[in-house]
């Protein structure tokens, strides 16, 4: 839109150089988070205690990432994409030092917590200023650039975590982030410009009830999914309790935003073909993921029999494939259009996913490998295509809750599936050794299975593990097959695009070939 987004001018494109680069960091900072952390619990558990609850420096970072998705993609709408993004850095990087300075695992988490509140705001408002930054045409080359953060840092996280934890002490984890964090804050603020906008009518018009209402609906939801089937079982009375708060939070938001004047979960979201039909398919993105990010690691130390290096490899190639495919996905969907290149990648993937079932047991290591190489290349063609569909299909003042809100969804998936197929592969493994198991227990319990005498019958256990997984694989396949009938039956056959003017060059992005123009977007 004229008059909105980043600034016009003869050295904007000279400027988008550093912001991007601080797009790229500030990425990073939230993509290595995890990966980074994982591989130092045993110095964290052995410095802090605090066992039982330590799945919680992952769950709680999780769920303040999720809730708060939403919330930052409106008042990213609402003040613009600057402010949002300097206040989530600062966030992050604050819980970061906080992280480093924790003197229990409480407080550990607590302040966990705290980076995820900051993390939000990075996930979700990176995504929007990709759009913004770049015409319809270009837009590839920058989420390219953005899936390589990932797919490097995927890589990088567990080997810069095992070195930093057997170097060095483990608080240099979190204290890494600050010097990252504080050069691409830098450039944030000294390179990206935005327009002034109102900022006190926006203020007067920002939904702080419905931020709220969302945040301990989501927060409340997800603590019981989260926590369902491994810290009380499912129809223990914490697990009830839970689900019917949620479900009375829940209707508490729909009367709540219904009221608002400027909602933080506006209803044109899920009545608007595309965008609802994009939601539902990347919610089923979530939940297929959880297989080869869940389980496909422990498969391959538990039934192939290999180190964590390797078996963290069998798991990395798909995230080599696919920045490659998402790169090269604007050449098939220029001619084929978002909604056709999708369904080929979603169907790709469902093939490859009721395929791994089919693997030899045990196997060799480069048969799962390959599979991954090729599921990364096809889920590439898959995602980017219908990012980059939606958010050519609104505005600069619709685009920050448009990216929130399937950012959202693909978050809400993965924790469903989490839970999910966790308790599927449970039941597997429990049916399969006559008794209760869980697949966690059991893969520790093959860890020791080089000695003979620490195992009884470790081949019935790889077999249950691998029954187990391939289960699991089934599931995500039929996740797959949920995405693709979402897009052939509900998704438009061509996404109305808006034909705007690019708000650094003054020229038109226009449509991707077999898509439809308009001026504003359909509901």
């Amino acid at each position: 839109m004229q008059g909105e987004g980043i600034s016009v001018g003869t050295d904007d494109i000279r400027r988008r150089g550093p912001v991007v680069a601080a797009l790229m960091l500030a990425m990073a900072l939230a993509a290595l988070d995890s990966t980074i952390v994982s591989t130092a619990i045993p110095q964290i558990v052995g410095d802090l205690g605090g066992f039982s609850v330590f799945s919680w420096l992952f769950s709680g970072y999780l769920l303040a990432v999720t809730v708060t998705l939403p919330i930052y993609g409106k008042l990213s709408d609402t003040f613009g994409r600057k402010p949002v993004l300097i206040a989530g850095s600062i966030l992050f990087l604050i819980g970061s030092a906080l992280c480093a300075v924790a003197w229990n695992m409480g407080a550990l988490i607590a302040f966990r917590v705290v980076q995820g509140l900051g993390g939000g705001a990075l996930q979700g408002t990176v995504q929007t200023l990709a759009a913004d930054l770049y015409p319809l045409k270009e837009r590839p080359k920058i989420q390219a650039k953005l899936s390589t953060v990932w797919a490097a840092s995927s890589i990088a996280g567990p080997a810069l975590g095992g070195l930093i934890a057997a170097y060095a002490d483990w608080r240099w984890i979190f204290l890494i982030n600050l010097p990252i964090g504080a050069v691409a804050l830098w450039l944030i603020v000294r390179h990206l410009h935005e327009p002034e906008r109102a900022a006190a009518t926006a203020r007067g018009r920002t939904d702080w009830a419905g931020a709220l209402a969302v945040f301990a609906c989501g927060g409340v939801l997800l603590t019981a999914l989260v926590q369902g089937g491994v810290a009380w079982g499912w129809l223990s009375t914490p697990s009830l309790a839970l689900f019917a708060a949620g479900l009375a939070l829940a209707a508490a938001v729909v009367v709540i935003e219904r009221r608002a004047a400027e909602p933080i979960l506006p209803g044109w979201v899920w009545r608007r073909r595309t965008i609802a039909a994009v939601n539902l398919a990347l919610g089923a993105l979530g939940l297929l993921m959880v297989a080869p990010t869940v389980f496909l690691p422990t498969y391959a130390q538990s039934v192939l029999g290999l180190a964590p290096i390797a078996a963290g490899f069998v798991l990395s190639v798909m995230t080599l494939s696919w920045p490659v495919s998402a790169a090269l996905s604007q050449h098939v969907y220029r001619r084929i259009g978002f909604r056709n290149t999708a369904i080929i990648g979603i169907g790709a993937s469902a093939l490859l996913l009721f395929a791994f079932p089919l693997l030899p047991y045990p196997g060799q290591a480069w048969q799962p490998a390959l599979i991954m190489l090729l599921l990364g290349a096809a889920l590439g063609l898959f995602q980017l295509p219908l990012i980059v569909g939606v958010q050519s299909t609104v505005g600069w003042s619709e685009r920050g809750t448009a990216t929130a809100s399937i950012l959202f969804c693909r978050q809400i998936g993965q924790t469903l599936g989490a839970a999910l197929f966790g308790a599927v592969a449970n039941a597997v493994l429990t049916s399969r050794l006559g008794g209760a198991g869980s697949l966690d227990s059991v893969a520790r319990s093959l860890e020791n299975a080089a000695d003979p005498a620490s195992v009884a019958d470790p081949d019935r256990l790889r077999r249950a593990v691998d029954s187990a997984v391939d289960t699991v694989y089934v599931g995500a396949g039929c996740a797959a097959v949920l995405a693709l009938l979402v897009l052939v039956f509900l998704a438009p056959r061509r996404f109305p695009v808006i034909g705007v003017k690019s708000p650094e060059n003054g020229e038109e992005t226009g449509p991707a070939p077999r898509e439809r123009p308009v001026n504003k977007p359909a509901e």
